[in-house]
C-alpha cells in the first residue's frame, strides 16, 4: 500500500514551460490521492513547483535537504515537515527509508542519479518499492534508449529494467504505482 511517494526532479525550471506545469499537475494529482510526497527539500525549479502545488491541494509534503544546499536550493520552509541532513547519501538514505514508491520527473544529473541508485537497489534486493518514470513528451527516450543498449550489450538483465513503470501521463503512472 502506498502512502508516501518520492519525487526526483529538477532544481531547474527547465526551458519549456510545460515542465512547471508537469510538476504542478504532478504535486496536486498525488495530493488528491492522499499519498504524502517525499522530496529533496528546495523552493526552486521543479522540485519547488512540486512541493507548492501538493500543498495547495492540501497534501502533506516531507523536504529533505542537506544543509549546504539550504541555501543554493532554498529550502523550502512551508512544507509539512523538513529535515536537514549532513550530505546528499543522506539525503537520498532518508528519502529511500520512508517513502514507499519512487517517480522520476524531468531532470538533470542529480534526478539521473537518485532513480539508478533506487533501482539498483531494487535490482539487489534492498527493497522491492515500485519506480516510476514520467516520460513526458518523450523526455526520457534517449535514457531509455541507453538502459536498452545496456540489456543488449549484456549488462543488465533484461528482467531488471521490467521494475522500471514507464508512462507519459502522470495519473496512468500513479495508477500502475498503486498496483
Amino acid at each position: 500500500m502506498i502512502r508516501s511517494v518520492c519525487i526526483f526532479c529538477g532544481a531547474k525550471p527547465g526551458l519549456a514551460p510545460t515542465y512547471a506545469e508537469l510538476a504542478r499537475t504532478s504535486g496536486r494529482a498525488i495530493a488528491r490521492r492522499g499519498w504524502r510526497i517525499v522530496y529533496g527539500g528546495g523552493s526552486v525549479g521543479l522540485m519547488g513547483e512540486v512541493a507548492a502545488a501538493a500543498l495547495e491541494a492540501g497534501g502533506e509534503v516531507v523536504g529533505i535537504i542537506p544543509a549546504i544546499l539550504m541555501r543554493r536550493e532554498v529550502g523550502k520552509r512551508d512544507v509539512s515537515r523538513l529535515e536537514v541532513v549532513a550530505d546528499m547519501a543522506t539525503r537520498k538514505e532518508r528519502m529511500i527509508e520512508i517513502s514507499d514508491a519512487f517517480i522520476a520527473l524531468p531532470g538533470g544529473l542529480g534526478t539521473l542519479d537518485e532513480l539508478f541508485e533506487v533501482l539498483t537497489l531494487r535490482q539487489i534486493g534492498f527493497h522491492h518499492k515500485p519506480v516510476g518514470l514520467l516520460n513526458h513528451d518523450g523526455y526520457f527516450e534517449g535514457l531509455l534508449a541507453m538502459c536498452a543498449g545496456f540489456v543488449a550489450e549484456g549488462f543488465v538483465r533484461p528482467g531488471d529494467l521490467d521494475h522500471l513503470m514507464v508512462e507519459p501521463e502522470i495519473e496512468s503512472l500513479l495508477a500502475r504505482l498503486a498496483g
